[in-house]
């Protein structure tokens, strides 16, 4: 446990110092000469030895976790070094370049082979202490992982070996005999030590600094929490702000820190008067540790059942249920306390194996009850979750599910193993569950405090729960706090520093290296140009092209085409910028060609055609078009598809393969001029040479209509009831065709009414062969007679539709078809 608890606070001494940049880092001898060619005599005696020390498997961990801090140093040196003579190299290798491939004939002059062999020989000179490094880095990097094996294997052996059982009787006398012995060294050692200050007068000398510092710390240990509590209260009375919300959080800090500070006071008391042998402060530093994660874990647990807040508390429980949970978490941190003081005993006053587990068993018990009782205040928030949502399962609760079943097991399987012997397993299991179960209320305490945060700044109380602001600081407090996660459940710093290395030295594909230092440069390049490249199409298409005599089709061309030719001058810039090598990635460009061609073919397809369509501009933006039976206007030609806006106020979105491959109307390519034919039918029996005139006049008075060519009149022939004739026009805007064939339908409606021109409705006469057997009355030599449709046939429509009616020996309907043209109306 004390373990845990150092490298938990060793990572945040670390990241504080990287974090405020004042450190002094001081590099090791061969660290220092990385810029010059690494000592690799005296690399492959240490190597040598590293490999002894792991092949024996008796070697200490603390041993080899020192060895690895050394072959860590070792391997940033190499990997410095794998870049040594690059200019060189690359500017022979140019001269090799310009010289191009040996003849196969060999028919090569002898100064330019002398002078090929030269240059061969040197790059082979130049690539050496590189490729002596690589090969230095990879025995490096394959010791420090052999290393880590070693240490994990070790790890997960102790883990699962079988120790003493705490339950066995046989261990109960040495347990107590261990705890009478502590007391007895702590009273021996306390009288020798005050004896001997005592003596030295040290007592009464410190005094004057000893007795403010006593009064102090027992004053803060007693009074602090409650000033506090008591101002936080005060500050707390309107629920409603923000900002009293985050002065009442920032005055709780108070109910932990100030007793603290006050049993730090009396700690330093005890040392500086001398009343404390060796164990005794070493004990008594395990002591102020416990003692603050007891006094944090009670504040956290205020912070998370509150008292008082319950605007928006983080968990949904009612007033009881809190108070519960305020006193289970308070007494799981006491519990944490007495686990990591009962550990730091073990090891300070060397106690057995057997008799630590008999004295820990009892608090791993009580952690255990502790832990169930807490799982029940999770589901019961859970459940309370569910109601609200309305009988759903709410996200919230499925996380509080989670939880709620991981600590009920965890409550009942950390006693039994320890009860069977596993105690090492048990407290594995045990220990970092309660830290993590600290660390989660700290994360979600923090996460309240982003959301009054945002509340505060802008004013929304009500939704800045759910703001993706405060959502996205959440994420990266829990991406921040994995690094602890990891620590608290038993990895070690050199696993998390190594973890940082492999990502700081990226990947390699294609023999270049992708690191995050050339990712960032690639993207923060290529940002530059996408936002060089905006500004210039904004500055072309706002301020340039409208002064030119290019149409709008053109300029919106030409500004699409920049985009595109800047975009890819951005990436081929930024790749370069970066440092990485496209000749050394061409095997995995080809690859990915292959897959582009097989499954995105589509798209590349309609990208192809969108630079084509830029090109040739068969298309432009605001022509009226049809393609696949839609007609509209082209508002936006993209990389991938085109939109067009129909008449009904619609987008529609096609391809830009089928305007390439397909058929495609253009109405206003060019121009807007265009032609509109308006049809009209006149009754038989009309004067066609008046009709002629009058939409003749109709046609050369519309203002739409063009001049020259001027409009003619078609005769187009006789329909089956009216004879039919066509207006054809050439509009100087064939946008308003609709608009000219209304206004031309309106004008010849006025003008055949005041002519008494009639124009017709479709009719058709009807015969009926045999009517006797529509009526059902009179026989097949009945006299034949004519009647009205009305009169046999009521469900049809008989308005001025005669119907003559013959017997079998009368001719056929077809027959007489030409003896009945209709009357006309």
């Amino acid at each position: 446990m004390t373990r845990i608890f150092r490298q938990v606070l060793l990572a945040l001494t670390l990241a504080l110092f990287a974090g405020s940049g004042g450190g002094i880092v001081v590099p090791p001898a061969h660290a220092q000469e990385a810029a010059s060619t690494p000592d690799f005599d005296q690399w492959d005696r240490f190597a040598a030895s590293v490999e002894s020390a792991v092949e024996a498997g008796d070697t200490e961990n603390q041993t080899l976790e020192q060895l690895r801090e050394d072959l860590t140093e070792w391997r940033e040196t190499f990997l410095g070094a794998q870049n040594a003579n690059s200019g060189s190299i690359a500017t022979v290798q140019r001269q090799l370049d310009a010289l191009g491939p040996a003849p196969e004939d060999g028919g090569e002059s002898p100064e330019i082979a002398l002078e090929r062999e030269q240059l061969n020989a040197r790059l082979t000179e130049l690539q050496a202490p590189g490729r002596r490094a690589e090969l230095a880095y990879s025995r490096a990097d394959g010791l420090i992982r052999s290393i880590d094996q070693t240490i994990r294997d070790r790890q997960t052996e102790a883990l699962l070996q079988v120790g003493p059982s705490p339950v066995n009787p046989v261990h109960w006398p040495g347990a107590l005999s261990a705890l009478f012995s502590v007391g007895t060294s702590l009273v021996s050692e306390a009288r020798s030590s005050f004896s001997e200050a005592m003596q030295r007068g040290t007592i009464g000398d410190n005094l004057p600094v000893t007795l403010p510092l006593f009064v102090l710390g027992l004053v803060l240990m007693a009074r602090g929490r409650r000033w506090s509590r008591g101002l936080s209260r005060r500050i707390l009375r309107d629920r409603e702000s923000a900002g009293r919300w985050i002065a009442g959080f920032l005055v709780s800090l108070g109910s932990f820190a100030l007793p603290y500070l006050g049993l730090v006071a009396l700690s330093v008391v005890i040392v500086i008067s001398g009343l404390a042998g060796e164990q005794g402060q070493q004990l008594l530093q395990e002591f102020v540790r416990a003692a603050l994660i007891f006094l944090v874990a009670r504040w956290l647990a205020t912070r998370v059942f509150p008292a008082e807040d319950t605007r928006s508390p983080i968990l949904d429980l009612g007033v009881d249920e809190r108070l519960r949970g305020r006193w289970y978490g308070a007494a799981l941190g006491l519990v944490i306390a007495a686990l990591n003081l009962g550990n730091g005993m073990r090891e300070i006053f060397k106690w057995s194996e057997a008799a630590g587990n008999v004295i820990l068993f009892p608090v791993m018990v009580i952690a255990s009850l502790l832990l169930w009782r807490l799982g029940r205040l999770l589901a019961t928030h859970a459940q309370n979750e569910d109601d609200t949502a309305a009988g759903e399962e709410a996200p919230n609760s499925r996380l509080a599910g989670i939880m709620t079943r991981a600590i009920t097991i965890l409550a009942v399987v950390v006693p039994v193993l320890a009860a069977a012997g596993y105690f090492t397993l048990a407290k594995f299991l045990l220990f970092p569950s309660l830290l993590s179960l600290m660390l989660i209320a700290g994360l979600m305490v923090l996460q309240r405090v982003v959301v009054e945060l945002y509340a505060l700044l802008t004013g929304n109380v009500a939704g800045a729960a759910e703001s993706l602001i405060p959502v996205m600081v959440g994420f990266v407090l829990v991406l921040l706090s994995l690094p602890l996660f990891a620590l608290i459940w038993g990895a070690r710093v050199a696993d998390l520093t190594e973890l940082w290395t492999r990502f700081v030295e990226g990947v390699s594909i294609g023999g270049t290296r992708i690191s995050p230092t050339i990712f960032l440069t690639l993207a923060v390049v290529f940002a530059l140009g996408y936002l060089v490249t905006r500004l210039t199409q904004g500055a072309l298409k706002n301020s340039i092209l409208p002064k030119t005599r290019i149409d709008p089709g053109g300029r919106n061309a030409i500004v699409a085409g920049v985009g595109y030719v800047g975009i890819f001058l951005a990436a081929i810039i930024a790749i370069t910028s970066a440092g990485i090598d496209l000749s050394s990635l061409a095997i995995v460009a080809g690859a990915l060609s292959v897959g582009i061609g097989f499954g995105l073919q589509n798209i590349v397809s309609n990208f192809v055609s969108g630079i084509i369509l830029l090109i040739e501009r068969p298309i432009s933006e605001g022509d009226w078009i049809e393609v696949g039976g839609q007609h509209g206007y082209v508002r936006d030609i993209s990389v991938r598809s085109t939109r067009i806006e129909t008449f009904d106020r619609t987008d529609v979105i096609v391809p830009n393969a089928d305007f390439v491959s397909g058929t495609v109307t253009n109405y206003t390519r060019g121009n807007t001029v265009g032609r509109a034919i308006v049809p009209v039918g006149v009754s038989y029996g009309t004067d066609t040479r008046k009709v002629e005139a009058i939409l003749q006049e109709i046609a050369e008075a519309h203002p739409m209509v063009l001049a020259n060519p001027k409009p003619y009149v078609v005769f187009q022939g006789f329909g089956d009831s009216s004879m039919d004739f066509e207006i054809r026009a050439i509009l100087r805007d064939v946008n308003f065709v609709l608009n000219v064939r209304s206004d031309m339908n309106h004008e010849i409606a006025r003008r055949f009414a005041e002519e008494g021109i009639e124009i017709p409705f479709p009719q058709q006469d009807l015969w009926l062969r045999n009517p006797e057997t529509l009526t059902g009355a009179g026989s097949a030599t009945q006299e034949p007679r004519k009647a009205s449709t009305a009169d046999t046939t009521p469900h049809l429509s008989a308005r001025d539709v005669e119907a003559t009616v013959r017997d079998d020996d009368g001719a056929s309907g077809e027959d007489g078809a030409d003896g009945g043209g209709g009357d006309g109306r």
